[in-house]
């Protein structure tokens, strides 16, 4: 294994306060239901598809806000963190010789400068979706690209919609606790590995 591919928010960066935030902002102009961190905890078991009806969402609206949110994401970016123990995993598996990517429909720009922010440097690309569904595609090319096979990289990641893209190009997955969706979501999916704190991963790839 050569790659180790992170998505972003849920996996890497506690954004959750930041995105309720920016969730509630726009809440009244495109008329779907404002939420808090208990509808978030009370909803890891349902779909996005699923959590857009409980909150009356315009999905066919999600090209149009979401750069909205992004952009609030970037204005707000010092109030967003790495998980604690991110960091120093980060690190440990680069010092171990593995190439660590960001994978996210989070703007480039944003991951970026969370990074800087937070002194990160192992970390060496970072790669975005313009489609909150379409990160099979972005793996697709980025194999093509750097010539590598499926068996050749990991992806660790907090979503079911995650691990379905790579169940679509046959890159394994790592679930992880401590994000958005809960593991009645991901289970039937079958993830190679499960996660519930940032040393773990460390102790599953390189023992330590």
């Amino acid at each position: 294994m050569k790659y180790i591919i992170f998505d972003f928010d849920g996996t890497l960066a506690d954004s959750t306060d930041v995105f309720i935030k920016a969730w509630n902002l726009f809440a009244p102009k495109y008329r779907y239901d404002p939420i808090d961190i208990e509808d978030v905890i009370a909803t890891k078991h349902m779909s996005l598809s699923q959590r857009a009806r409980e909150y009356h969402f315009p999905m066919h609206k999600l090209p149009l806000i979401m750069p909205k949110v992004y952009r609030y994401f970037k204005e707000n970016v010092k109030d967003v963190k790495l998980f604690e123990g991110i960091k120093e995993m980060l690190n440990g598996l680069a010092a171990e010789g593995y190439q660590i990517v960001v994978l996210s429909s989070n703007a480039k720009e944003n991951i970026e400068l969370l990074l800087k922010q937070e002194g990160v440097v192992s970390v060496s690309e970072v790669l975005t979706s313009s489609r909150i569904f379409g990160k099979d595609t972005v793996l697709k090319k980025f194999m093509r690209q750097n010539q590598v096979t499926p068996d050749q990289i990991l992806y660790v990641g907090d979503e079911l919609r995650d691990i379905q893209a790579c169940n679509k190009v046959n890159i394994p997955f790592m679930w992880v606790s401590w994000g958005i969706d809960g593991f009645d979501l991901v289970e039937k999916e079958n993830p190679k590995f499960v996660a519930h704190k940032p040393e773990e991963i460390s102790e599953i790839l390189i023992g330590k």
